[in-house]
C-alpha cells in the first residue's frame, strides 16, 4: 500500500492501468487515518479491474458511472437513493460472483418485514435486479440470481384514485384566490399533462387561436437548480387540443401576466409547492385524498370500465392523446 503522511492527514499515491491498459498515476488526499487511505486505494483498484471478482458495493459504483450518462438526472438520483439505502448495506461486502438466489431471498424477507407498501417493495427489488442484469449483459455474469429468487411486491397496488368533475370543482374553490395555482390545476386536470411538463410550459408552447398546447419538455428543481429536460419518453412529445372553456381561462390568466418573455416558464413555482397546495386543498374541501400525479388520470385514455363510466357520467369532452 502507498499511504503516507500528509501533515495531520493521510494521502495515497499509486499507479494503475485503465481498461485500455494505459498507466495512470492516482493521488488522493484528505484521509483521517492510514487505514481509510488504504481502503480507498483497494476499492479504487478493484473497480478498475472491471470483473466480477469484486464486492457488490464497488460494482455498484461502476454501474452508477455508466448509467449516469444514460439516465435523466432526477431518475439517477432516485435510483441511487434506493440502492444506497436499501440494497448496498445488505450486500456491500459480498462478491458479485458469489451472491446466490438464497442471499436474495433472505434480503427480500428482511425487506418485507419492514412493512413497506407492495409497490415500494417491487420498486426496490427491481433496482437490485437491474444491477444483476447489467452484470449479465456487460460483465458475463452467468445468470441473474434475482430471477431464481422470484419477485416481491406488486406493480400496481390497485385501482388508481381520481377526482370526478364535481370533486375537482369542490377542490378548485380552495385556490380561487391564487390565480396561478388555479390555472395550473385546471391544466393538469383537463389536459393530462404531467407536473414536470406543466411547469416547463412557456408562452411559445401555447396557441390560443388553434386551442393547442405543445408538450415538448419537462421541468425539475434539483438541489436548487432549475433543470429543463426532454419529456419522460419520446412519445410524450405531443400536441394537446384544449376545450373552449379552458382556452378562455388561459386568455384571462395570461392577460394579467406582465414582464414574462415568450420563452420563460409560465408557472414559476415547483412541484413541492403544488404538492403542498393539493394537500391543503384536500383538507379544506373534504374531497378524497389523491396524489398530485393522479389529477391527470381522468383525462388519460380510459382503459378500465371505471374510467369509461366516469367519462360518460361527467360528460367530459376529451380527445385523449
Amino acid at each position: 500500500m502507498s499511504a503516507t503522511r500528509d501533515g495531520k492527514m493521510w494521502r495515497c499515491q499509486f499507479y494503475y492501468k485503465d481498461w485500455q491498459g494505459v498507466s495512470h498515476k492516482k493521488n488522493k488526499r484528505g484521509f483521517k487515518t492510514k487505514a481509510e487511505a488504504e481502503q480507498w486505494e483497494r476499492d479504487f483498484l478493484q473497480q478498475q479491474q472491471r470483473n466480477l471478482d469484486i464486492n457488490f458495493e464497488n460494482f455498484v459504483q461502476i454501474y452508477y458511472e455508466d448509467m449516469e450518462h444514460r439516465l435523466r438526472e432526477n431518475t439517477m438520483r432516485t435510483k441511487k437513493f434506493i440502492i444506497d439505502l436499501k440494497i448496498i448495506p445488505y450486500f456491500k461486502k459480498k462478491n458479485m460472483n458469489e451472491i446466490k438466489a438464497s442471499d436474495i431471498r433472505a434480503w427480500q424477507n428482511a425487506l418485507m418485514k419492514k412493512g413497506y407498501s407492495e409497490t415500494y417493495l417491487k420498486t426496490v427489488n427491481n433496482q437490485l435486479s437491474a444491477i444483476f442484469n447489467y452484470a449479465v449483459r456487460y460483465y458475463d455474469l452467468k445468470d441473474n440470481p434475482c430471477r431464481k429468487a422470484g419477485s416481491i411486491g406488486k406493480s400496481h397496488a390497485g385501482e388508481k384514485e381520481f377526482w370526478t368533475k364535481q370533486e375537482f370543482k369542490q377542490f378548485l374553490v380552495t385556490v380561487e384566490n391564487k390565480p396561478e395555482t388555479k390555472m395550473a390545476f385546471l391544466l393538469l386536470y383537463w389536459t393530462g399533462m404531467r407536473i414536470g411538463e406543466l411547469l416547463a410550459l412557456t408562452y411559445n408552447d401555447i396557441d390560443l387561436e388553434k386551442r393547442t398546447i405543445s408538450v415538448n419538455k419537462s421541468y425539475q428543481r434539483i438541489e436548487g437548480r432549475d433543470i429543463i429536460t426532454p419529456p419522460k419518453t419520446p412519445k410524450s412529445k405531443r400536441i394537446i387540443t384544449i376545450p373552449p372553456f379552458l382556452t378562455e381561462e388561459l386568455k384571462e390568466y395570461t392577460s394579467h401576466l406582465y414582464g414574462i418573455m415568450a420563452d420563460e416558464r409560465m408557472f414559476r413555482f415547483t412541484k413541492s409547492y403544488m404538492e403542498h397546495e393539493i394537500i391543503r386543498g384536500i383538507k379544506a374541501s373534504g374531497v378524497k385524498r389523491i396524489r398530485l400525479h393522479d389529477i391527470r388520470h381522468p383525462y388519460v385514455k380510459p382503459t378500465t370500465k371505471k374510467l369509461q363510466l366516469f367519462l360518460r357520467i361527467s360528460g367530459q369532452p376529451h380527445s385523449c392523446p
